[in-house]
């Protein structure tokens, strides 16, 4: 018995030598276990469609891979194509309907498309699977928070907090309801939670900036601001709130200055030139303030341009 298996193995080691054409990648590319892996180092390189042929390869060899549906559906995803997601999330569902992660991942894609109905549905079924997940709370909180429903978001922010207390996501968003709700105090100290935990979150410090600029704390919103800049020079956002700032503070200059590196950096930012208009009108420069108003017509905010044209400023 053992001389029949020595001779086999002789035959088996010929047989290779002789092929000489099995080489490390043809290997690789007949198993999916190492098709996936590789995706992991094409997706942290962005490199969506390399990954996505791979994904390919993998539900060829396997047509029953949940986990390649599911995660070639992330990295359409990822580039914006939401409804080949879902169709990949779809088949990951049919093929194991007790597996989370398609139905989170599906959540988000409707989220995104604004279906936020669906996306709530695919919540509620990734947290029955596993209700301790507390990035599906989060996520579904999201959706309830732009339906409006400030305080079902809050509870679902409440428990993503629970479950795990270093999770920034949850108090950042939940900050954001409580802005939209008028509790400012809240959303500050949501804020600053999130900077204990992250303090180089640059949204955090310029969205508490806004709450302390509805709170009519000016200052202490340009510190933020300067901070959020300081983080992220190129936040357009934080260069438009801190003009704003300078604004209500009656510091002209310096919101224009602000509104200009908001436009460079984002040329179709409607708000900053019908700011920055508004700024030019208080220093009696009529013209620059029409032009500015004019350029915001034209990117679709006809407000300010339409006064000044019924008030006679501007022609």
């Amino acid at each position: 018995m053992k001389l029949f298996f020595r001779i086999i193995l002789k035959i088996f080691l010929i047989l290779t030598i002789l092929a000489g054409c099995a080489t490390t990648q043809e290997i690789k590319e007949t198993d999916p276990s190492a098709l996936l892996n590789q995706d992991v180092a094409f997706e942290k390189e962005g490199q969506y469609d390399r990954a996505i042929v791979n994904y390919n390869k993998a539900i060829e060899i396997n047509p029953r891979d949940a986990e390649a549906y599911n995660n070639r559906g992330v990295d359409y995803q990822k580039k914006g194509q939401y409804d080949k997601a879902i169709a990949n999330y779809n088949k990951a569902i049919e093929i194991n309907p007790s597996y989370a992660y398609p139905y989170y991942n599906r959540g988000g894609a409707y989220k995104n498309k604004g279906q936020y109905d669906k996306a709530i549905a695919d919540y509620n079924r990734a947290i029955e699977i596993n209700p301790r997940d507390a990035e599906a709370y989060n996520n579904r909180g999201g959706a309830y928070k732009n339906k409006g429903q400030y305080d079902k978001a809050i509870a679902d922010y409440n428990k993503a907090i629970e479950i795990n207390p270093r999770y920034a996501d949850p108090y950042y968003n939940r900050g954001g309801a409580y802005k939209n709700k008028g509790q400012y105090d809240k959303a500050i100290a949501d804020y600053n939670k999130v900077l204990e935990i992250n303090p180089r979150d640059a949204e955090a410090y310029n969205n508490r900036g806004v709450a302390y600029a509805y709170k009519g704390q000016y200052d202490k919103a340009i510190a933020d601001n300067n901070k959020a800049i300081e983080i992220n020079p190129r936040y357009a956002e934080a260069y438009y709130n801190r003009g704003v700032d300078y604004q209500k503070k009656g510091q002209y200059d310096m919101a224009i200055a602000d509104y200009y590196k908001a436009i460079e950096i984002n040329p179709k930012d409607a708000k900053a030139y019908n700011n920055r208009g508004l700024a030019y009108y208080k220093k009696g420069q009529i013209d620059m303030a029409c032009s500015d108003w004019k350029r915001a017509c034209e990117l679709g905010l006809f407000n300010a341009c339409e006064q000044a044209k019924r008030r006679g400023f501007c022609k």
